[in-house]
């Protein structure tokens, strides 16, 4: 579960983390804080390992008071050779608070489909580069 209000923007290569690819995104990620509603805010590393890329950031002080919704989770609901389907839950005290399905196509490397919001469609796309990376391709069985 990623912080809603976090723009990822490239990856955090030396965060730290004991196991990286157990992140929300796949990866830890540098970015821009979106809480204050203004672009360029850069968190600190603490704020990016504990606050950003794990969501439920109740400690972040640019956190606003009144919010939809305190992590975003990525999933895969299927994948296939031309397509492949990320289920996204909006969370809220922990309880979900939104859902759907974004459809991602690696053949022509393009969203089929996307979410209207910057923040979570730019974590979608995060998810699936750290997913395509460490998806194992099928091999055609031998005769």
């Amino acid at each position: 579960m990623a912080c809603p209000f976090f723009l990822p923007k490239t990856r955090f290569e030396d965060g730290g983390w004991l196991h990286p690819s157990r992140l929300p995104l796949g990866a830890g990620w540098r970015g821009e804080c979106r809480a204050s509603g203004q672009p360029g805010i850069e968190p600190s590393n603490d704020e990016l390992r504990e606050l950003c890329n794990l969501g439920y950031a109740s400690s972040c002080p640019r956190l606003p008071r009144e919010r939809s919704c305190d992590a975003v989770r990525f999933s895969v609901a299927s994948d296939s050779s031309d397509r492949v389907t990320i289920c996204f839950v909006l969370e809220s005290a922990h309880r979900p608070a939104g859902q759907g399905l974004l459809v991602y196509d690696p053949t022509l490397a393009q969203w089929i489909s996307a979410h209207p919001d910057l923040r979570i469609q730019r974590m979608a796309e995060c998810y699936v580069e750290t997913y395509l990376q460490h998806r194992i391709t099928p091999r055609s069985p031998t005769l």
